[in-house]
């Protein structure tokens, strides 16, 4: 698939088919991730696939949170939606960030985390991607950071930093393009190309 085309077709999907998708396709997908570029290459990410029970139990963790803070009258978002689309997604992947490594001086960390965040943020847009360009639906979970502590706990993940999930499986759905600003929108454009400079300008 063209890079651009995927770019301009993908979609987020919230409703998935109950078919399993076959474990060499969720590798091509994390095996194009890992070409991503990172900070120094530092390839700070790391991932961990759940399917089956595993996924199931991630969701019912989720969907637990989410009700007690309902229940404790305390702002939910997207949360218990998102948990309903990931019940239907046969593979959920959560990201992490690993910890600084110990050649970063502690007064370090907080730049540190901001810059690798951008890296992993950069990785999940590339796994999208290549999920879209191999017949894949996908949908980016910021939701899982309501139950940070419970995930983090549950996987044993000390030290490391939760970032996200991305749910996988075959689209239920055909959504169309939701609202994009466009470029000219959003960019400050200053200076003249240098084929537009007159030669005294050079």
């Amino acid at each position: 698939m063209d890079t651009l085309q995927a770019i301009h077709d993908r979609r987020s999907i919230r409703h998935f088919a109950s078919q399993p998708v076959p474990r060499e396709l969720v590798e091509r997908v994390l095996e194009a991730t890992v070409q991503s570029p990172s900070a120094k290459n530092v390839q700070p990410w790391r991932f961990v696939v759940l399917e089956g029970q595993e996924k199931e139990r991630l969701v019912r963790l989720m969907t637990a949170k989410g009700e007690a803070l309902a229940a404790a009258g305390e702002g939910t978002g997207s949360l218990l939606g998102t948990c309903r689309a990931m019940a239907q997604a046969p593979v959920a992947v959560v990201i992490l960030n690993q910890a600084p490594p110990a050649e970063v001086p502690p007064e370090f960390h907080e730049d540190w985390h901001f810059v690798m965040l951008q890296s992993t943020g950069g990785a999940i847009q590339t796994m999208l991607l290549a999920a879209h360009a191999l017949g894949l639906g996908s949908l980016w979970i910021c939701d899982i950071l309501f139950a940070h502590d419970e995930v983090m706990v549950w996987l044993g993940c000390e030290g490391e930093v939760l970032v996200a999930a991305v749910s996988l499986g075959y689209a239920d759905e055909a959504p169309g393009q939701r609202p994009r600003k466009g470029w000219a929108e959003v960019t400050q454009w200053l200076g003249a190309p240098s084929s537009q400079r007159s030669p005294s300008e050079a």
